[in-house]
């Protein structure tokens, strides 16, 4: 099993047709997928902010790719259950990384932060665990 980097993915799901050496990098990273492989939490993190940030993708395309890639048999994704979960609630308006740190606290009764809007939206979408300010 190989571990794979951002780059590799963004290679493989994001095609820029402008740029000769990515056309190059594409065809690789598509070699490299078809074996085993695993992907890491903080990998699938900086992919988001990559298709999100630098590829300006919609929310829709965002949630395809990442769900394909969880979804995808001989790919292994660290915690896919957790970042599912965390694209839905994406999809609802939370911010990507706040419904991660959420999705993989389920088990814990509340969730301390001082983040105003993300305990605004977390009340608003009924987040379990309870998403608070400390007191």
């Amino acid at each position: 099993m190989n571990a794979i980097d951002t780059n590799i993915l963004a290679r493989y799901f994001v095609t820029d047709v402008d740029d000769a050496e990515a056309i190059k990098q594409q065809k690789i990273a598509i070699e490299l997928l078809r074996k085993p492989s695993y992907v890491s939490l903080s990998v699938v993190l900086e992919f988001f902010w990559v298709m999100k940030r630098i590829y300006a993708l919609p929310k829709q395309s965002i949630a395809e790719v990442i769900r394909h890639l969880c979804d995808t048999p001989h790919i292994e994704v660290e915690h896919s259950e957790h970042i599912l979960t965390a694209i839905e609630h994406f999809l609802q308006g939370m911010d990507f990384a706040d419904a991660l740190h959420v999705a993989q606290v389920a088990h814990c009764q509340q969730f301390y932060t001082f983040d105003k809007r993300f305990i605004k939206k977390a009340q608003k979408l009924n987040i379990r665990p309870s998403v608070i300010e400390p007191v």
